[in-house]
């Protein structure tokens, strides 16, 4: 019996009955040698980190368009808080971390530049519609390693794309990941709007207050607590009735003075336009993409496909340098 094999034989006799273990995984779509170190769940989880979508988190907007300062945070941070958040979830009710870890750090590799802004553009202006989740699939399925995709697990694949509000992940991961996305982008996009000055404490109704503390930190362990006590040893995850319905009440507080406060949106419309018209020269000029992309079109994929997947795995700050080389006129040269 190899490495893998006793985990797999400790995941079955430690994990909850309710949880996901390696063994009965549904497998991949294509058929893969195993490892004999590391367990199926534990490779997706690797091959997520080191793909190259996942690098370019890093430079992509979570709420607030080039912020000035060095601790608000990015599409990368707010992805590591949600796996650090769900981690603490699945130990505590014994189920499977690797799984959980690699849909976490997995559910957001198709956001655009610019966050929601950038999604947004894409959506109205590509025929087929644009959603972060879907093409979230279609980076780890088709865009990453030239072309062949990462062959992820079923159960990794099924939670990224359920990881949204209305999603219904298969797994109980994959609900963990689904809670902690919202508890993980609620507390930490207030604590940065607390920082931009744009949001205070008194602006959260005392009862809240009471109820989930006086602190985003106290909040949020207030969650994450709930969350544990009424999901242990239980087949689904679940908050219960008072603290989800203050969760979404502070959701909606967020959405009135954080997602759509001027100076949360005060460059958006910019961004908006920017990869409107980058779209537009691109579906013109596609000669002009990265050449993994024309390789798309090559392999039968429809041009505005290839633009929209080109657009939206650049960081900001590439598509406003494309951009720059595309539309803003070279000071001249003499010689």
């Amino acid at each position: 019996m190899n490495i893998r094999e006793k985990m797999e034989q400790q995941e079955l006799e430690l994990l909850s009955p309710y949880a996901a273990c390696s063994a009965h995984s549904r497998g991949r779509e294509r058929t893969e040698e195993e490892c004999d170190v590391r367990t199926v769940y534990q490779r997706d989880r690797d091959r997520i980190l080191h793909s190259k979508a996942f690098r370019r988190l890093k430079d992509k907007t979570q709420v607030f368009l080039a912020p000035h300062g060095d601790h608000y945070r990015n599409r990368l941070t707010h992805t590591l808080e949600v796996s650090q958040i769900a981690r603490t979830i699945a130990k505590a009710l014994r189920l499977n971390e690797d799984l959980v870890e690699a849909i976490a750090l997995g559910h957001d590799l198709g956001h655009t530049p610019f966050g929601h802004a950038g999604e947004h553009a894409l959506d109205e202006i590509h025929p087929g519609g644009f959603t972060h989740y879907r093409q979230s699939i279609r980076v780890v399925q088709i865009l990453e390693k030239n072309g062949e995709g990462l062959n992820l697990t079923w159960e990794v694949r099924d939670g990224i794309l359920n990881h949204r509000l209305s999603g219904s992940p298969a797994t109980l991961e994959g609900q963990v990941v689904r809670f902690s996305d919202k508890i993980a982008y609620i507390h930490h996009d207030m604590d940065d709007a607390q920082r931009a000055g744009i949001l205070t404490e008194d602006d959260i109704p005392v009862t809240l207050r009471i109820l989930l503390g006086y602190t985003t930190r106290e909040r949020l362990n207030t969650f994450v607590h709930d969350i544990i006590e009424n999901s242990l040893e239980r087949d689904h995850i679940c908050m219960s009735e008072r603290i989800f319905t203050a969760l979404m009440d502070l959701r909606t507080i967020m959405f009135q003075n954080v997602y759509t406060h001027p100076e949360a949106k005060r460059e958006e419309h910019k961004a908006v336009r920017m990869l409107k018209k980058l779209y537009e020269y691109y579906i013109e000029n596609p000669e002009q993409m990265s050449r993994e992309y024309q390789e798309l079109m090559k392999r039968g994929e429809s041009g505005s496909q290839a633009v929209c997947d080109y657009l939206s795995g650049m960081t900001d700050q590439y598509s406003m340098e494309k951009f720059r080389q595309i539309y803003i006129p070279k000071s001249w040269e003499g010689y």
